[in-house]
């Protein structure tokens, strides 16, 4: 008979099973271990991962459209769907394409590459990987970044044609290329860019194609001496790199700015406050320094301020000027076209921070929430149209107010963005006689028109001041000026 083995008591608590109906049944050891990997992620400084859509905007009304490809599948996350069979055949084509170009051994370059999968897979939620093992996954990312770089290359250099793909599809894929869902790791473009031997080359057509996409200018670069995934500043996919061109930074921001004003124009004075988060506290009673009276662009107009077009594109050029500091006042807007893809690029980059794990100062949401805030009806959209801030290749204007109201809704802006600009307008607004000034600039000056008829009306009022004057002076004359004015009217 063998000797019974005898339990002590944290072996018990360590075996003891926790089951909760509907769920499996896990063991109090387990739940610990989550709890503590938990919070180590929280401490973990790294960028944020490839994921699906928030749950917040999963029940979008019109998620589909927004969050979904049109053409092709890209990673993980609907790698495998039915509807996008003929993406599949695209990407083999151009996948076969960069290959050929780089003149390199298929076989060897795929082997290279396979060789960062462990890295890769790190750059993706668990949840969507965990269904594919290390060889599936290293040759879904092996073709979705090939056939990347390939369609940017023609993109960037009108190379299409030489592919058979037509103009529809080409479009439909760029917007694809921008979605939250549909993303692989930049790191993965830059291997295979320096793996293929034409990295220069591929770069640049990266910088063409992201200037094309946000008419702006950017030149992603690598680092000597790092690894290709270890880059601080490097883009995490293609929809940051989408962001971060858009943003800019912060001190370009200040300086485009102020080459964006008119010699003779001058900042009013900030409001005093102080620095507030993204959800700001007050004690009760205190006045809260991010209310606004105005709303849209039209009450913005009935006080005098005019929109003008800054020189710069970077969302975060956003500036209120005054002439002479006194009247009237200038809000300069960056330039912002709007078409078919405005509201699936910006859906999903208000998505993309939304990420739990993406730290970051909600810059395009912000951006989004303050003109969202300018835009309540069309003649606030014609009125951007007539300053050259906006362009509307998407239709009708109530079109694109309908799509800024849509995208606007249920956005957490941070409260810290263009709060300046904010402060200075709500000086300006509350100020009484500019309205009063605004309302007799519309009235009399709007037009040549109403500047006619203001200086006919002053003429014809300084002709019957001169004729009452004249005949005051000759009703006060004694009787030898009325002699004189009588043989002067004789002669």
């Amino acid at each position: 008979m063998e000797p019974q083995h005898i339990v002590s008591i944290d072996e018990h608590h360590s075996r003891k099973v926790i089951r909760i109906e509907g769920q499996p049944t896990i063991t109090r050891e387990e739940r610990f271990k989550r709890l503590t990997e938990a919070g180590d992620r929280t401490r973990a400084a790294e960028p944020a991962k490839i994921q699906k859509v928030i749950f917040l905007l999963r029940d979008h009304k019109h998620f589909v459209k927004y969050f979904e490809p049109r053409v092709a599948a890209v990673g993980p996350i609907h790698h495998g769907n039915p509807k996008y069979r003929l993406g599949e055949e695209y990407k083999l084509v151009l996948a076969s394409k960069f290959v050929e170009r780089s003149g390199k051994d298929i076989k060897r370059l795929y082997e290279e590459a396979e060789m960062e999968i462990k890295q890769l897979r790190r750059c993706f939620e668990e949840e969507v990987t965990k269904n594919y093992d290390d060889e599936a996954l290293a040759w879904m990312l092996f073709v979705d970044g090939c056939a990347i770089l390939q369609y940017i290359f023609c993109a960037a250099n009108n190379k299409f044609e030489e592919l058979n793909i037509k103009i529809d599809s080409v479009a439909f894929a760029q917007q694809d290329l921008f979605l939250l869902e549909n993303q692989v790791p930049y790191c993965l473009l830059k291997l295979l860019m320096n793996l293929s031997g034409k990295e220069v080359e591929l770069s640049e057509s990266i910088e063409r194609f992201i200037g094309s996409v946000t008419y702006q200018e950017t030149k992603p670069q690598q680092k000597q001496g790092e690894s290709f995934c270890s880059q601080p500043k490097q883009p995490t996919h293609l929809l940051d790199l989408l962001r971060t061109t858009l943003l800019g930074n912060k001190v370009q921001k200040e300086q485009e700015s102020k080459a964006s004003n008119p010699p003779e124009s001058s900042k009013s004075d900030s409001p005093s406050g102080k620095t507030r988060g993204i959800w700001p506290c007050r004690k009760k009673g205190e006045e809260d320094p991010d209310w606004q009276s105005y709303r849209n662009v039209q009450e913005l107009k009935s006080a005098g301020i005019q929109l003008k077009r800054s020189k710069h594109r970077s969302l975060r050029n956003v500036s209120f000027t005054r002439r002479f500091n006194f009247y009237p006042g200038y809000l300069w807007l960056p330039p912002i076209i709007v078409d078919d893809s405005t509201g699936p690029k910006f859906m999903n980059l208000i998505a993309y921070e939304m990420c739990l794990d993406f730290k970051n100062d909600f810059g395009i949401s912000s951006y989004i929430s303050f003109l969202d805030s300018l835009i309540d009806e069309v003649n606030d959209v014609k009125d951007l149209r007539k300053a050259h801030v906006l362009h509307n290749f998407l239709g009708s204007d109530q079109e694109v107010a309908d799509l800024f109201n849509e995208i606007g809704t249920d956005v957490v802006p941070n409260t810290d963005a263009y709060k300046d600009v904010k402060g200075q307008i709500q000086e300006y607004y509350e100020i009484p006689y500019m309205t009063w000034l605004a309302q007799v600039y519309h009235n009399h000056f709007s037009s040549p028109w109403t500047v006619l008829a203001f200086l006919g009306v002053l003429l014809g009022l300084g002709l019957t001041a001169a004729q009452t004057a004249y005949a005051v002076m000759a009703s006060h004359l004694g009787p030898c000026e009325k002699f004189c004015m009588l043989k002067l009217k004789e002669t």
